[in-house]
């Protein structure tokens, strides 16, 4: 029903006035053609010149986080050792044999150690956070320096002496008592080194090592900051 009012309503309209909207129309779309037309004769090759440019404007670069690379680049030296501390120590041990609760003999050995304190800073701590630019200067903060091993070189190491006492009674635990005497050589070597400063040191080599490194890289402003040493053990 509604189908043919709307047919009908469209018929009644008179011929006329379709035709006059027609030219209009047709018209309008003409004038458009024409002065589209003028204004694409004046400029000329000029219009295709800045159609182009539209075309070939130049693309933003693809950016880089400048903190992410310098991390990675610093990360590769890993633990970075920056100081080393080594010394002899001389160390006694002795182990008695007791009989009833009372000492009979007592087995008695000299050790003489070597050993080594290695100290810096494990740059694999290293964070994105720890890197800003300011003021197009790059800042780099280091973790704390620490022991990072120590040891014993046994190559350099050797039993002075070995005693078991009178008519050698005490107990043979020469072994034991090497090994009691290896850890106490080893808390006293990292102890003197702490007491000598050596995170002070590790911490002040480990600012030089790595500006060096950053330069070589190519960065030209940077400032790389250090942080006071923590519990030297």
């Amino acid at each position: 029903m509604n189908n043919q009012f709307q047919k009908f309503q469209i018929s009644r309209i008179p011929f006329g006035l379709l035709r006059n909207l027609m030219l209009i129309t047709t018209g309008g779309t003409m004038m458009i053609a024409l002065i589209f037309g003028i204004g694409l004769w004046r400029t000329g090759s000029g219009f295709f010149k800045q159609l182009a440019a539209i075309f070939n404007m130049a693309q933003p670069g693809p950016q880089v986080d400048v903190r992410t690379v310098i991390v990675r680049q610093v990360k590769g030296a890993s633990e970075l050792t920056t100081a080393i501390f080594t010394m002899e120590a001389v160390v006694p041990a002795s182990q008695a044999r007791t009989l009833g609760g009372y000492p009979i003999a007592t087995t008695t050995l000299l050790y003489i150690a070597r050993g080594q304190v290695r100290a810096g800073v494990n740059l694999e701590e290293l964070k994105t956070d720890n890197v800003k630019v300011v003021n197009d200067t790059i800042q780099l903060q280091l973790p704390p320096p620490r022991i990072l091993d120590s040891k014993i070189d046994v190559n350099h190491s050797q039993v002075y002496d070995y005693n078991r006492g009178f008519l050698g009674l005490g107990p043979d635990t020469a072994p034991q008592l090497q090994a009691i005497a290896q850890q106490e050589t080893l808390k006293k070597i990292v102890s003197t080194a702490c007491n000598e400063g050596v995170l002070k040191e590790a911490n002040n080599r480990a600012q030089l090592a790595v500006s060096q490194l950053l330069s070589t890289a190519g960065y030209k402003n940077f400032e790389v900051k250090i942080q006071p040493p923590g519990v030297c053990q």
